[in-house]
């Protein structure tokens, strides 16, 4: 249980782990393609365009004040849900190490903070923060009413980039779209492959999912076809960007950790599911990232 006698170090510990912030490394880096990719466009129309490092600042804390009052919202809806189900009885609410309430007053407060900090960025950010906030605090209900909640998850991963580039221009482009989109059927695919841990238990408190709806072997292959979706929108970014060899590289091993991704999990044996999930998701996301920014910086 969460005490006054708790040092403020051990607390935000508590409060990292609840909202599993090491798994922003999955839609920061895209963020970081969209604002990189930004910057150059607007370093190509305007003179001696200065690098922001404000800017740069205002889009990451957006992103963390955005995700944090996601995923606390998720573990306070869930909580009752988590504390019977084996695998998830450990997280901080039903462990009685954070309260309810304090988990519901973490997310209104990074609601009200990232709503905030895009009123500092402009008009177009602010107007669609509101738009943004519902998508990534609607996702919590989404368990419970569509098999499709790995798709609404996957929408609101998918507006970091699009929602960088704006920070930087104010305006849409096609290719941060095309990235948007690669995020959106990539996190979909691999939430599915998640999923597969608690298929026996979503029935049986009938929560919605695509395994559980499908069985396993067909979730499989529903992530396998939104997998070769989203390398088909890597490979669009790349044409319509006019990217060089260093991108082409990190697209190749982006199609490449996907598909070690899906031989590591088979019908048959879902052991490997959490090496899946986070370790090939993670060095997609951060070496093709990677890639893509020096390319920008490069070639530009």
């Amino acid at each position: 249980m969460e005490t006054a006698t708790l040092s403020p170090v051990q607390r935000l510990k508590n409060y990292l782990s609840l909202i599993k912030f090491s798994h922003t490394i999955f839609a920061l880096p895209f963020a970081l393609i969209g604002f990189t990719l930004g910057f150059q466009e607007m370093s190509a129309s305007v003179v001696d365009h200065p690098f922001q490092w404000p800017m740069l600042v205002k889009m990451l804390l957006c992103m963390v004040f955005a995700r944090s009052a996601a995923m606390s919202f998720n573990r306070y809806l869930d909580r009752a849900f988590d504390a019977l189900n084996p695998r998830t009885a450990k997280r901080e609410i039903p462990a009685g190490i954070i309260k309810p309430q304090q988990a519901l007053a973490f997310t209104v407060v990074n609601s009200v903070l990232f709503v905030a900090t895009t009123w500092f960025i402009n008009d177009v950010c602010f107007y669609l923060s509101f738009v943004a906030l519902f998508v990534v605090l609607f996702y919590s209900y989404t368990k419970r009413i569509t098999p499709l909640c790995h798709v609404v998850l996957g929408v609101g991963l998918a507006l970091s980039p699009i929602g960088a580039y704006l920070a930087v221009t104010g305006h849409f482009a096609l290719t941060p779209i095309m990235f948007s989109l690669s995020v959106l059927t990539w996190v979909s695919g691999f939430d599915i492959i998640y999923a597969l841990q608690d298929i026996e238990f979503d029935r049986s408190q009938q929560l919605f999912s695509i395994p559980a709806a499908l069985g396993i072997r067909n979730a499989l292959r529903v992530s396998e076809v939104l997998h070769v979706f989203s390398a088909v929108f890597i490979c669009s970014a790349g044409y319509l960007g006019g990217f060089h060899w260093l991108y082409w590289v990190g697209a190749a091993f982006y199609g490449a950790m996907l598909t070690y991704q899906h031989m590591l999990v088979k019908p048959n044996d879902l052991s490997k599911v959490g090496i899946a999930f986070a370790n090939t998701n993670g060095f997609a996301s951060v070496v093709f990232s990677l890639l893509t920014i020096v390319d920008l910086l490069l070639f530009r």
